[in-house]
């Protein structure tokens, strides 16, 4: 018998969450993002052996999502970004969050919540990032390559290469004859 109960964070409510944020943070303060990252990383595996309801599994995953989107860097976030995507982060690396995670079944079900307010408030970094492993994952099968494996550099080169042949294409749709010689000379 599988019971179905929802859970409504109101406008009011999220304050309380935030509040929870901000503990975590001061917690946190001295760690470098990496060990952020880390203890993050750390909690998502140890959730993994855990008994929960699928509906916490499911968003759990979005921690490891993060994790992998400020350590990934093909993706290179600028450090405000990844400040951002740390900060948030931060909650999860937390042995002291508002329902220990040791708690048989009901232990992460404060970070399911969390994790809910997190991904609406990081949406753009979040499906940015799925943008950005999907046109990879499409590049990498296009050149028989290992997506983890495909540096920026090759992405660049090859933009570059297309942009300066759509440049040399459209100059030759712009040039008044075919004998057109441009009238400047560098040295």
């Amino acid at each position: 018998m599988a019971l179905e109960f929802s859970i409504e964070i109101t406008d009011q409510d999220l304050p309380f969450f935030m509040d929870a944020m901000k503990r975590a943070e001061q917690r946190a303060a001295g760690k470098s993002a990496q060990q952020i990252l880390d203890e993050a990383a750390k909690t998502f595996a140890g959730s993994q052996a855990q008994q929960m309801p699928e509906f916490v599994r499911s968003r759990l995953a979005c921690v490891e999502n993060l994790v992998a989107m400020a350590a990934d860097e093909g993706w290179g976030l600028s450090a405000d970004d990844k400040g951002r995507v740390v900060s948030a982060l931060t909650y999860f690396s937390d042995p002291e969050d508002l329902i220990p995670d040791n708690v048989p079944v009901l232990g992460f079900l404060d970070d399911a919540i969390m994790i809910e307010v997190v991904q609406g408030v990081l949406k753009p970094e979040i499906d940015a990032y799925a943008d950005f492993c999907t046109y990879r994952s499409q590049e990498a099968a296009a050149r028989g390559a290992d997506a983890a494996k495909l540096g920026r550099e090759e992405w660049l080169e090859d933009r570059r290469a297309e942009l300066q042949a759509r440049m040399r294409n459209r100059r030759q749709s712009y040039a008044p004859s075919g004998n057109f010689t441009p009238r400047f000379k560098f040295t």
